[in-house]
């Protein structure tokens, strides 16, 4: 690996360090809805604050994302807790990660973000990565549309970040 590599590989830990510190000190209760502003906002202050490229960005919070989404599935489906999903011994992990971890499993309302994570994916049709034929798309999670003018791989939702979508315009009623 290369010092360049290095530094890069430095540059994004520290970034999701510090992301998942954000988390902690968010809303008392965590709704899904908390969560994404939290994480939302955690991503803009590191774009204010460190030099990251969007894709840098973007990979930070689906990175986050994709682990409290985790961690949350292995708690709601009676999981020891925050150690036993890890599998590996607490003290070993910053006393920084350690207690972010804690926060945001002890604030998550289990039920309801499984609930909402399964009612978005519900309601696409595409996922980000997946090879579409152009037109109008909008995310399942915010509403914010993108327009395709040709056969392109999806990209998460630029707005929120969110790998759902569907074809044409958000509906008034979601």
């Amino acid at each position: 690996m290369s010092d360049q590599d290095k530094h890069s590989d430095h540059r994004l830990r520290e970034g999701y360090e510090r992301l998942l510190g954000r988390l902690q000190d968010g809303a008392k209760e965590l709704s899904w809805e908390n969560l994404q502003k939290d994480l939302d906002d955690a991503v803009e202050f590191e774009a204010e604050v460190e030099d990251y490229t969007r894709d840098e960005l973007s990979l930070l919070r689906a990175w986050v994302e994709r682990d409290l989404k985790d961690m949350r599935h292995y708690l709601a489906a009676g999981g020891e807790g925050v150690a036993s999903w890890l599998g590996i011994d607490l003290d070993v992990l910053s006393r920084r990660i350690r207690e972010a971890l804690f926060s945001i499993a002890d604030r998550t309302v289990i039920d309801r973000l499984r609930f909402e994570d399964d009612l978005e994916a519900a309601r696409a049709d595409y996922c980000e990565g997946e090879m579409i034929a152009p037109g109008l798309l909008s995310c399942v999670h915010c509403g914010s549309e993108v327009t395709l003018s040709e056969v392109a791989r999806l990209e998460p939702c630029h707005q929120c970040g969110h790998r759902y979508f569907a074809r044409g315009p958000q509906a008034a009623s979601q």
